[in-house]
């Protein structure tokens, strides 16, 4: 049977949308249809549709949703779908996911199935990036905001932008932003490592030195360019884990969620194989 995990507040789209597509996940024969309500909960109905012998669990969502769904399948034989329907998609659009319903629900029950790697940062998997600095001090200003989307995203860009304060990564210095990757995208083809790999059983370190008002906004251009690596601010190293010191407290991001550091230590590892996707 497949089940599918869906957040109804995913995206822009309106109750009549999300009505229409309802109507087409009852439509499908020999599956079941969950609904999440609060955070978190994505990650409990997937264990509940483990429970009742799922073939093949599909997540309707953007990427915290799909987050909360691929953590609970690790090291499963149960493969997940995707249907993107995020501000974001990274993930999806790593993968070459259709970000239109119709095909990507397709996709998602007709596709092929390939075995990709996960981070772990803490106790906490991801599946496309995670970090801190200014990525997730727009991340937690973004989450602040009732309105999704692309636009309201550049919006909190540059809102941070003129806020935003440097921190200080014991092991680093003083940097902009620290990210890991495993995708080669935040989302909405920004791509912060462009030569990541989800099967190639090692994750990117992208650390991006302080600079001009200026220099930042050019970086912003190079993650839309394709060529992040080339800038003077960046440096990209290849890394299996990972040990850093930064200050408690601040924001971070996971799969485009925005979170708290409980404690200043990070610990980063890599998860080889342990994901069964839908592509």
């Amino acid at each position: 049977m497949i089940h599918f995990i869906l957040n109804p507040n995913a995206g822009t789209n309106s109750r009549q949308t999300r009505e229409r597509i309802i109507a087409k996940l009852q439509a499908i024969s020999d599956s079941k249809i969950w609904q999440t309500k609060r955070m978190n909960h994505a990650s409990e109905l997937t264990k509940q549709a483990i429970s009742e012998g799922a073939d093949r669990i599909i997540a309707i969502g953007g990427d915290g949703t799909i987050n909360e769904v691929a953590s609970a399948l690790l090291y499963t034989s149960i493969p997940l779908g995707i249907i993107p329907m995020g501000s974001g998609n990274g993930l999806a659009r790593h993968l070459d996911i259709p970000l239109s319903f119709n095909k990507a629900l397709d996709r998602a029950i007709n596709g092929s199935m390939i075995s990709i790697d996960a981070g772990k940062w803490n106790d906490r998997p991801f599946f496309c990036t995670a970090g801190v600095g200014f990525d997730a001090y727009v991340a937690a200003h973004f989450a602040k905001r009732a309105k999704r989307g692309f636009i309201n995203y550049i919006y909190s860009t540059f809102v941070s932008l003129r806020k935003y304060q440097t921190i200080e990564i014991k092991e680093l210095g003083s940097v902009f932003s620290f990210t890991v990757a495993n995708a080669n995208q935040f989302g909405n083809n920004a791509y912060i490592s462009p030569e990541s790999d989800l099967q190639d059983g090692q994750l990117e370190a992208i650390q991006v030195k302080p600079g001009s008002i200026w220099s930042l906004v050019n970086l912003g251009i190079s993650l839309f360019r394709k060529n992040l690596p080339n800038n003077p601010l960046v440096t990209i190293s290849t890394i299996k884990s990972l040990h850093i010191n930064a200050p408690e407290g601040i924001p971070y991001h996971l799969d485009g969620e925005s979170l708290l550091l409980e404690l200043g230590t990070i610990e980063i590892t890599i998860l080889p194989s342990s994901l069964l996707v839908v592509k």
